[in-house]
């Protein structure tokens, strides 16, 4: 790849340089140095000129640049105004980016795919998200069921980890279900540290989320579901009924518990690492149907 990428250690020093841009910790800036890592993201992205991209925290433009190269369209979510001016700059010789100035999680995301991109075209969300704020970020657009196709993300290795976990090891969790049911996970490529500016004190991975166009089990009530799958999981070495016990206890009795465990056949000495999402389904459903 051409050195006049932005991409590289020497090209963002003098970006930084010339706007004499602070790092700010408090927003989780890391900058990506490294234009075969981008060029791997996007090859996982699966993204072609007739797509197009959403990209939250642009930065000075590294990953903005080969998505407006390989993609139809993009638009990116900046929060940072003092990045504004420096995208403007970095970003100008490509018609097709738009940079909103807005939180990602204030922003009417679903209006800005229809205003932006045509009803036909695939969209994907390629992003370097910043790792403090990861999860609501992915749970806020995941639980809008915005026309995203899919969804590679760079995020801290063991975070992708928990999201792409298989039941029986220790980092399937919560997390793990909530992102399984709107998504297909999948932990593509890790990250060295050393390929940011300034270096994280973790590793990251890419993670590609293929959004399922139906969720794989069958939920009376979905707030219940995940509320149900979170209080087993509450403290991880107690037994699923005795974590139900303490999320429930206004509800049902021991006895009451044992009793709905029983006839879902899902024994209630087991922990909440060992169950599969279908299992999670049937107790939330028996639960619920039950509800007091």
């Amino acid at each position: 790849m051409s050195k006049k990428f932005i991409a590289t250690p020497s090209r963002t020093k003098e970006i930084l340089s010339t706007y004499s841009f602070h790092f700010k910790k408090s927003l989780g800036q890391n900058f990506l140095v490294d234009a075969n890592i981008l060029e791997n993201i996007l090859k996982q992205a699966g993204i072609d000129k007739g797509a197009g991209a959403i990209e939250i925290g642009p930065g000075i433009g590294a990953l903005t640049e080969q998505l407006a190269i390989h993609a139809d369209k993009v638009l990116a979510f900046e929060i940072d105004q003092r990045l504004l001016p420096i995208l403007n700059s970095t970003l100008s010789d490509y018609n097709n980016v738009t940079i909103i100035h807005q939180d990602i999680l204030k922003a009417d995301v679903r209006t800005a795919i229809e205003e932006y991109f045509h009803p036909d075209q695939p969209v994907h969300l390629v992003a370097n998200l910043p790792y403090y704020i990861t999860t609501p970020i992915l749970m806020k657009l995941l639980m809008e069921k915005l026309p995203v196709a899919s969804f590679t993300v760079m995020i801290q290795k063991e975070v992708a980890e928990r999201m792409a976990a298989q039941p029986n090891s220790k980092s399937y969790g919560s997390l793990t279900i909530a992102i399984q049911y709107y998504t297909n996970a999948k932990v593509v490529m890790n990250v060295p540290k050393q390929v940011f500016m300034p270096q994280p004190n973790v590793d990251s991975a890419i993670l590609r989320l293929v959004t399922r166009e139906e969720p794989p089990v069958e939920v009376d009530d979905e707030d219940f579901f995940f509320t149900l799958v979170q209080a087993c999981f509450a403290q991880r070495r107690k037994t699923l009924r005795n974590n139900l016990l303490s999320h429930f206890k206004q509800k049902y009795d021991k006895e009451e518990i044992s009793l709905l465990l029983e006839e879902i056949a899902i024994d209630g000495t087991r922990r909440g690492e060992s169950l599969s999402m279908e299992e999670f389904a049937r107790m939330a459903n028996a639960f619920y149907r039950n509800r007091k």
